[in-house]
């Protein structure tokens, strides 16, 4: 693909580990390989290693050897189970990925050598171990089950830890249905999946912070003559392609480039820093004419996400220069408003506006298993918090029901609660979809 000319191809592959690891492609030109090896291997590499989220939630020391396991486990997996057992299992898994993360606390750390070294023995245990929690009790004398009432529904979820947000947490911790081994494949998915978490949430900043040092770098490398006057054209035009953002009418128009956004933000601070404005001064109190643009640019990559960044560093300055501006979409009306622009009644609705869109837990539905009935049906009960009015998609929401039943074994319903009045708008269940 790249002897054939391909464009919208990776030059460099980087791997947050401990060290970080990045690949170059080696067609690159010398140019090219300095501009992505200052990309790659000292901007991100940098994000990774001090941003709070990263130090968080991921085990950057363990993750290539937890893969290699995981490559090798699924192989075996194959080997002795088929691989369209192990590619249904892999589906149902992929399909909730984004509904298999620790949102709000910290997961515990990857498994360790000698932890996986246990894998055997934790799978040959759970073959052994009877779960109490799903024997069938039988009716009370007056015709009632036991669990219909108040008593024995708050004690079920209270031992299955309800409600629970992380589906394939509560799914291979408690499907009755699953066998070790897929038991085991559900956390691999589970475990990739939160070590991608924190990506999702800092995508502009871990741009901005990359391309905001291969070009602090490269410009700093031809001052000082470094760098020929050749190499820095084609550094400047492969820069220039990385960042450019077409307009919202634009027919190439597909969203905010969060490489051109993050770079733009980081000279905004830098600029802020050394040469405020009077209106600087006012927004930015903390941080305008401190002279350390470093330091301040340091700060942000380490506490802070994009929600966060955005919120707190987008300048009035950057607004006029983006020309930003909201559009009020209310289903009940048959057209757009501009509801905001980038004026002064508009610079807090904008940064708010824009801030939001970046915050994954309003962009991501929030669905959570609220109850499972273990002495009847077996229903498993899901409820999906409906925000601002945006409901699932009907096709994808069916289709990931699908899913959910084939790791749950049993039927599964899912409930649209209104996240303001807590009304019912609709329930969806399994029995109504069919195969």
């Amino acid at each position: 693909l790249y002897r054939k000319g391909g464009r919208g191809l990776a030059y460099e592959l980087v791997i947050n580990s401990n060290p970080c690891i990045v690949y170059l492609m080696e067609e690159n030109t010398m140019a090219l390989q300095a501009l992505v090896t200052a990309h790659a291997a000292f901007g991100h590499n940098h994000f990774f290693k001090n941003n709070h989220l990263f130090r968080q939630w991921t085990d950057a020391s363990a993750i290539l050897s937890y893969l290699d396991f995981a490559k090798g486990y699924i192989a075996r997996c194959e080997e002795r189970h088929g691989v369209a057992a192990v590619e249904a299992i892999l589906d149902a898994a992929h399909a909730l990925m984004e509904q298999g993360v620790f949102r709000y606390h910290r997961p515990p750390k990857l498994s360790s050598e000698r932890q996986r070294e246990g894998v055997r023995e934790r799978l040959e245990y759970e073959e052994r171990s009877y779960n109490d929690l799903w024997r069938t009790l039988p009716p009370s004398k007056d015709g009632t089950k036991a669990n219909e009432t108040d008593t024995g529904i708050a004690e079920r979820k209270k031992t299955l830890n309800l409600p629970e947000e992380n589906l394939l947490y509560f799914l291979e911790k408690n499907s009755l249905v699953l066998e070790p081994w897929q038991r085991e494949i559900i956390r691999i998915v589970r475990i990739v999946a939160q070590y991608f978490y924190p990506q999702r949430q800092t995508q502009v900043m871990n741009e901005g912070c990359a391309t905001f040092v291969h070009y602090t770098l490269m410009n700093m490398l031809f001052d000082r003559g470094l760098i020929s006057e050749g190499a820095m054209l084609e550094i400047l035009r492969n820069h220039s392609n990385v960042i450019f953002q077409p307009g919202f009418d634009d027919p190439r128009f597909s969203g905010i480039n969060p490489y051109a956004l993050g770079l733009d933000m980081m000279q905004d601070i830098q600029r802020i820093s050394t040469e405020p404005t009077a209106e600087d001064r006012d927004w930015f109190p903390d941080i305008a004419g401190n002279g350390n643009w470093r330091e301040t640019l340091l700060d942000a990559w380490a506490n802070h996400r994009d929600e966060s960044f955005i919120r707190q560093y987008l300048s009035p300055a950057l607004m006029r220069k983006w020309r930003f501006f909201i559009l009020a979409d209310a289903a009940s009306e048959p057209h757009y408003e501009v509801a905001s622009i980038h004026n002064e009644r508009g610079y807090e609705k904008i940064r708010a506006g824009l801030a939001q869109s970046y915050d994954i837990g309003s962009s991501r539905p929030d669905i959570q298993v609220v109850d499972v009935d273990l002495l009847g049906d077996r229903r498993l009960r899901l409820e999906h918090k409906v925000k601002n009015g945006i409901m699932l998609e009907e096709a994808s929401r069916d289709a990931t029901l699908r899913h959910i039943r084939t790791l749950w074994g049993y039927e599964v319903s899912l409930a649209a609660i209104d996240a303001q009045t807590g009304g019912t708008l609709n329930e969806r269940s399994t029995s109504q979809i069919g195969k």
